[in-house]
């Protein structure tokens, strides 16, 4: 099991722990958990916990993650986050960050979802990524990308944070998931030589009402240059894409905030449409 332990366990020079460090993740680690599992949102931590730097923050995130699969909950892939680049500028990032998918937040096409189950959802449209076999390289190129997806699918990412109000920066997404929370996955898979995903237009309707439009080169310039950088990532750090994975490449047009009883249809050129309702 890969263990990601920036700041988590840090040692000195004569191997001996220091533990302030180590214990601050801990602590914000298990805050996030709580939270996520009582569905009750706390304050930001960088503002209560003085969390500062992208490094301690992935490592609330890995240990927030190990808590999580100690609990049995199942791992079925990653997602994308911060692919648009105005969104990139704002948060004074020059590159995505990423967050985990787990299986009992998995939804499918014409699925109710419960919306009891997050605290403040929003959601957008994406093309999702099933790969076929591992890109275990971190100087994979785009070859071993193409090589190794089995299919794609339209997708609908539901966000969701456990900060009060919406309240972050990028530290506090990076820590709470990337601010995931669930995902829908369509129907009728299509092969990534069947797409022109970078032109292709995106429109997301609300009660019928489009909300959101958008196009493939709004994620990285090409949603494959998105999966390519996460698997890079990945392998980077120690844990690389499987086969098998689901991969959220990143929102195609703006995020829309969700309301009981909203349903959405998510349109993407060469796609079946995807429909997912929320319970009122």
């Amino acid at each position: 099991m890969w263990i990601f332990c920036l700041g988590a366990e840090i040692e000195n020079e004569n191997n001996k722990e220091m533990p302030v460090a180590g214990e601050n993740i801990k602590v914000m680690a298990q805050a996030l958990f709580e939270a996520r599992r009582d569905l009750k949102q706390i304050a930001p931590l960088r503002k209560t916990m003085d969390l500062s730097s992208v490094e301690a923050a992935q490592a609330v995130q890995e240990m927030t993650t190990q808590l999580w699969l100690s609990e049995g909950r199942r791992l079925v892939g990653r997602k994308i986050g911060l692919t648009a680049k105005a969104v990139q500028q704002q948060m004074g990032v020059n590159e995505p960050d990423y967050g985990v998918l787990w299986a009992d937040y998995a939804f499918t096409e014409g699925e109710t979802v419960d919306i009891k189950r997050f605290m403040q959802p929003r959601a957008e449209a994406e093309i999702a990524f099933v790969m076929e076999n591992d890109i275990t390289d971190p100087l994979a190129g785009m070859q071993d990308v193409i090589r190794a997806i089995a299919y794609c699918v339209p997708a609908v990412e539901i966000v969701d944070s456990a900060i009060a109000d919406w309240d972050i920066q990028l530290v506090d997404t990076i820590a709470d998931n990337a601010s995931g929370g669930g995902f829908a996955l369509g129907t009728g898979p299509r092969r990534i030589t069947d797409i022109d995903m970078r032109l292709c237009g995106m429109v997301m309707s609300r009660n019928s009402h489009p909300v959101s439009i958008g196009a493939g080169a709004a994620c990285l310039g090409h949603p494959l240059n998105a999966v390519l950088w996460l698997a890079r990532k990945m392998a980077e750090l120690g844990r690389p894409i499987g086969a098998g994975d689901i991969i959220l490449s990143g929102a195609l047009g703006p995020v829309v905030p969700v309301d009981p009883g909203d349903v959405f249809s998510v349109e993407i050129q060469g796609f079946q449409p995807l429909n997912i309702g929320f319970s009122a």
